[in-house]
C-alpha cells in the first residue's frame, strides 16, 4: 500500500492536472472492456498512462500499472503489455516512472461559491489574531474602500474565533467601534455559524434590547441584556440588509475562483451543500462557456421556518431541480440537483454552544483561577425541526427521489436524524435514497452502528480530527472528559460499519484535501500546532490509507449517486 508520504509526495495528478485542468474533468470507468477486446483489436486510446502505480479504488483496492482513455472515458485498466494494444499513431504516451495515478477527488459537502465569494472580500485568513491585530487587519481593508458610503457595509470574512488570542476571549461590538469609521462592519466567523457587527450595524439593522432572538438563532446579550454584537446562526440573516447582493459579475468570478481552487486540488466532482439560484446561474453560464471543469451537484435548503410546511418547501426544491438539473452524467461535467440541506442544529465550539446534546454541556462552577468544570444544565438551543416535521420531512424527500443531507454536529441532533431516516426507511425499504448526515462530530457510542444498518453516510471533514486551538483550549473543559476522548469519531464510525465520505466543508476552513487525509490517518495537527499539541486527538483509531482514500473517492461518488461511472 502506497505510504501517505507517496500520495502527498509522489502523486502524479497535480502534475497531470496542470498539463491540462479540464482534460480529466468529465473522465468515467466503462466496466467490460473484456468485450471490446473480445471484438478484435480494439480502437486505438487518445491516452496511455503507462509504468505507474494506478491506484483504482475497487472492490479489491488493486493496484495496475496502465490506464487507457478515448473520448473521456476510460477503456483499460491493467497491465502494461496489454496496454500496447491501445496505442496507436496519434496516442498520447504519459510515462508515469512509478508514479502513483487515482481517481479525481470527490468532495461530497463543500461551499464553493462562499468559498470563491469570500477571496473578493476582506480576509482574516483564519489566522491566530489579538484584538490589536484584529483591528487593524479591517482598518486597513476600511482605508483601501475610499470610495465606499457611510452605510455600506464592509464584510470580513475568514475570522478564527475560538483562536482569538489569548486564548478564551470573547469579542463584542466595542472590538469594532474604535476604528476609524461610519460604515457598518460584518465581520463573520470562518465555521459559518457567528457574525460580529459593530454598533453602526446593530443600529443599522434595528437589533435593540427589545428584539427577539429569531426562530433557530441566537442575540448575544451582556449581563444587562444589551445585545454584543454577535449574532449565532439564523440571527446572522438579521443583518442580510447591510450588505449588497452579489452582482452576475461577481457571481461569476466568484466561481472561476472557486473552480480554479478545486482544479489544483484535483477535485473533479462535489456537492454544494447550500446552494442559492444566483449560484446554478453562475455554474450554468460557465458550463455554456465551456468553462467547467468539475461536475457539480447542487443542495437546495429546506429551511425550518415558522409555519413549516414540508409539502411547500419540497415544491421549491422540484421546481429548482427541473430548471437546473441536467440528468445522467456525462463525459462533459453537467449540473444535478438530487440533494436537500436541512439544518438540525448548529456548532458546539465555543462561545457558540448551538449544537444540541444528549447530556449537558460542562461549566465552570468554580474561578478563572480556580476553575471546576462539571455537568451543567445547558444542552443548546432546541432542534431546529421537530421529530415530526424531520420524519415527514425525509419519507416525503424520499418519495420524490432525493437525498437528505442534513447538518447534525453534536450527538442530539445525530439522533434526531438516524430517527428520521430509520422512519424514511421503514416508509420506502427498496428505493435507493443516500441520506446524508453532515459533520457528527460527536455521537453517541450507542449510535455508531446504526449509520452502517441504515445506510446513513456520515459525511466528515477529516480535518478537524486533529489536535487545534479550539478544541485544546475549550473544547476539553466544556465537553467534559468522555465526549472530548470520542470526538470527530470517523474512525469509530468506520469500525462499526459505515461508508465515510469526505466533505471539506471549505471555505471554514482552507481548502487543502491533501492535509485532510493525512489527518484521517495520523490524527496529529501540523506545524506551529503540533508543536503546541503534540499527540494524536482523543482516541478514535483513524482511518487507513486506503479507508481516507475510499472516503474522498468512490464512497463520494456513491453519495452522489455517480459510483458506477466516477470514483474508481
Amino acid at each position: 500500500m502506497a505510504t501517505m508520504r507517496d500520495l502527498t509526495q509522489g502523486c502524479v495528478l497535480r502534475q497531470i492536472l496542470a498539463m491540462s485542468p479540464a482534460m480529466f474533468a468529465g473522465v468515467t470507468l466503462l466496466l467490460g472492456s473484456a468485450a471490446i477486446a473480445a471484438a478484435g483489436l480494439p480502437a486505438a486510446a487518445d491516452t496511455v498512462f503507462q509504468h505507474g502505480y494506478v491506484y483504482t479504488v475497487n472492490a479489491a483496492s488493486s493496484v495496475a500499472q496502465s490506464l487507457a482513455v478515448r473520448d473521456g472515458t476510460i477503456v483499460y485498466v491493467g497491465e502494461d503489455a496489454q496496454a500496447q494494444k491501445y496505442i496507436g499513431r496519434k496516442t498520447r504516451r504519459i510515462d508515469l516512472a512509478g508514479r502513483m495515478l487515482m481517481p479525481g477527488l470527490i468532495d461530497g459537502h463543500m461551499h464553493p461559491q462562499s468559498g470563491g465569494m469570500r477571496l473578493l472580500n476582506c480576509n482574516l485568513d483564519y489566522l491566530p489574531l489579538t484584538v490589536s491585530e484584529f483591528q487593524t487587519r479591517i482598518q486597513t481593508c476600511l482605508s483601501n474602500e475610499r470610495s465606499a458610503g457611510p452605510n455600506t457595509g464592509l464584510v470580513v470574512i475568514n475570522w478564527f474565533e475560538q483562536n482569538m488570542q489569548p486564548a478564551g476571549i470573547v469579542l463584542t461590538h466595542a472590538a469594532l467601534d474604535a476604528l476609524q469609521t461610519t460604515r457598518p462592519i460584518v465581520v463573520r466567523s470562518s465555521f459559518g455559524h457567528s457574525t460580529l457587527t459593530n454598533k453602526r450595524g446593530l443600529e443599522l439593522a434595528h437589533i435593540t434590547r427589545g428584539t427577539p432572538d429569531p426562530k433557530d438563532g441566537i442575540i448575544v446579550r451582556d449581563a444587562e441584556g444589551e445585545p454584543t454584537g454577535l449574532l449565532e446562526d439564523a440571527a446572522q440573516d438579521l443583518l442580510d440588509g447591510l450588505v449588497p447582493a452579489p452582482s452576475p459579475a461577481q457571481n461569476l468570478q466568484a466561481t472561476r475562483l472557486a473552480l480554479k481552487a478545486m482544479r489544483e486540488q484535483g477535485i473533479t466532482g462535489f456537492l454544494d451543500a447550500h446552494t442559492s439560484v444566483d449560484t446554478m446561474n453562475a455554474y450554468w453560464q460557465m458550463q455554456k462557456a465551456g468553462e467547467l471543469t468539475a461536475r457539480a451537484h447542487f443542495a437546495v435548503l429546506i429551511d425550518s421556518i415558522k409555519d413549516y410546511d414540508a409539502d411547500r418547501a419540497i415544491s421549491e426544491l422540484l421546481l429548482q431541480k427541473m430548471r437546473y438539473d441536467q440528468g445522467p452524467l456525462t463525459v462533459a461535467p453537467t449540473l444535478n440537483v438530487d440533494t436537500a440541506k436541512l439544518f438540525l442544529d448548529g456548532v458546539y465550539s465555543a462561545p457558540s454552544y448551538t449544537s444540541f446534546m444528549l447530556e449537558p454541556y460542562f461549566e465552570n462552577v468554580g474561578t478563572a483561577e480556580h476553575p471546576d468544570w462539571r455537568p451543567g444544565s445547558n444542552r443548546g438551543p432546541q432542534l431546529y425541526f421537530s421529530q415530526a416535521q424531520l420524519n415527514k420531512t425525509l419519507t416525503k424527500l424520499a418519495a420524490a427521489g432525493i437525498n437528505p443531507h442534513m447538518h447534525a454536529d453534536a450527538d442530539g441532533a445525530v439522533r434526531q436524524a438516524l430517527d428520521a431516516i430509520a422512519v424514511m426507511r421503514q416508509a420506502h425499504p427498496a428505493d435507493d435514497i443516500r441520506p446524508a448526515i453532515a459533520h457528527a462530530e460527536i455521537v453517541s457510542p450507542d449510535d455508531y452502528a446504526r449509520f452502517g444498518r441504515l445506510n446513513a453516510l456520515p459525511v466528515m471533514s477529516f480535518q478537524w480530527g486533529k489536535p487545534a486551538p479550539d478544541l485544546n483550549e475549550t473544547a476539553a473543559r466544556f465537553l467534559g472528559p468522555v465526549r472530548f476522548a470520542l470526538c470527530e469519531p470517523i474512525g469509530f464510525l468506520k469500525l462499526h460499519g459505515a461508508r465515510v465520505v469526505f466533505g471539506s466543508d471549505w471555505p471554514v476552513d482552507r481548502l487543502d484535501e491533501w492535509l485532510a487525509l493525512q489527518v484521517a490517518v495520523t490524527r496529529r495537527a501540523v506545524g506551529d500546532d503540533a508543536r503546541k499539541y503534540p499527540g494524536r486527538l482523543g482516541i478514535d483509531p483513524g482511518l487507513s490509507v486506503a479507508d481516507a482514500l475510499r472516503a474522498i473517492t468512490h464512497n463520494a461518488a456513491y453519495s452522489l449517486r455517480q459510483e458506477a461511472q466516477t470514483g474508481s
